[in-house]
């Protein structure tokens, strides 16, 4: 039984991203690369209201939109025609569902919200399968890995429950909130801490095997490729973490822009690109950590991008959403909604999907 569960949790950690974009930065190990492209020539299609703020990040799987909105709901969207399918209540206006981002599995989707309640809502009928409390709100988006759901907490813990039931199987605890989502690698969850450390944490019994110190506030979550983790930090800098080692391999800060990193990282197979809070949009080597290039914006960048073939999309706070060459970093396309984007896109089947801080989630395609 013991091979059997690591078996499912190898396959289930695969990085190789699906037709789909099932989860928060696309793949378990939160590359944030879609295995779709996008078609030369982008329009929006269509608009939806979801009635409140749009912090949360979508999930497309087979051509239904899934988001959370500051109005306390669960938006289905249907991806060709951006017509509501379903709305799920999950808490009340006053609280809201904030960044957690929702992750789908086996027709069921999993999301947090703002009074710390994890839902699993079932795919087709938008009808609850199941709650968890936490003792705080939750800002982490779930990950499931096999028969395991993993969601990070303002309480301080990391909590693995029970993907079909919630039954709680361990929990781990920080000195600090648990914003980030865990990326994981070889049956291993990892994720930065507002604790300053970084942790690991073996999935089949809540073990932790890292607990690393960084020297550093996280809210970022780390993206791994290689056995390394890449991530940004509140002390102004991007590293990149040898796992295996338990070191920073290299370190990047900008000796003119001193900002914190808020966005999480996309990994192409020579680049790691992500948003800044001193505006800009940056490319570094992942070996070496040096400047590739660099986009400037009108407003900072917590928005985190995503790849698609030769282009990174990304939100702006100053209301675009840009599309850039992935190579050089040049404009291609661009599009002003009026309201900030703290969402990330998610892309799938050739389209581009976000939400803005005026509750319009948009559709972007061909």
């Amino acid at each position: 039984m013991t091979l059997l569960l690591l078996l499912v949790l190898a396959f289930a950690q695969a990085p190789t991203p699906s037709a789909n974009w099932t989860q928060f930065r696309n793949t378990p190990a939160l590359s944030g690369v879609a295995s779709s492209t996008l078609p030369v020539n982008l329009k929006v299609l269509w608009t939806y209201d979801a009635c409140g703020a749009v912090e949360s990040s979508a999930a497309i799987v087979n051509g239904t939109v899934y988001v959370g909105s500051a109005s306390g709901e669960l938006h289905a969207i249907d991806l060709a025609t951006g017509k509501g399918k379903w709305k799920y209540r999950a808490v009340s206006q006053d609280y809201g569902i904030g960044e957690s981002s929702p992750a789908v599995a086996n027709g069921v989707v999993y999301i947090g919200d703002l009074t710390g309640i994890l839902h699993a809502v079932d795919a087709t009928s938008g009808k609850v399968r199941w709650t968890f409390k936490t003792g705080a709100e939750i800002k982490s988006s779930p990950v499931i890995v096999g028969t395991r759901v993993l969601i990070g907490s303002y309480d301080g813990n990391l909590y693995g429950l029970d993907a079909a039931t919630g039954k709680q199987a361990w929990k781990v605890a920080t000195e600090n909130y648990v914003h980030a989502t865990p990326s994981i690698w070889n049956g291993v969850a990892y994720f930065g801490g507002c604790d300053e450390y970084f942790h690991g944490v073996r999935i089949t019994d809540g073990t932790e095997v890292v607990d690393m110190s960084t020297g550093a506030y996280t809210a970022a979550s780390a993206a791994i490729a290689g056995g390394i983790a890449y991530y940004g930090t509140f002390a102004n800098d991007v590293v990149a973490v040898d796992i295996a080692a338990k070191k920073v391999k290299w370190r990047f800060e900008d000796p003119d822009r001193q900002f914190p990193f808020y966005s999480s990282a996309a990994l192409s197979s020579n680049l790691m690109v992500l948003g800044g809070r001193d505006k800009t949009v940056r490319a570094l080597d992942i070996a070496t950590g040096k400047p590739r290039w660099s986009f400037l914006t009108r407003a900072r960048v917590d928005s985190s991008p995503a790849i698609a073939g030769d282009r990174v999309v990304i939100g702006g706070g100053d209301g675009k959403v840009y599309v850039l060459e992935l190579s050089s970093g040049k404009k291609v396309w661009e599009f002003e909604a009026g309201a900030g984007f703290t969402a990330s896109p998610a892309i799938a089947e050739g389209r581009i999907v976000i939400g803005d801080a005026d509750g319009r989630v948009y559709g972007v395609g061909g």
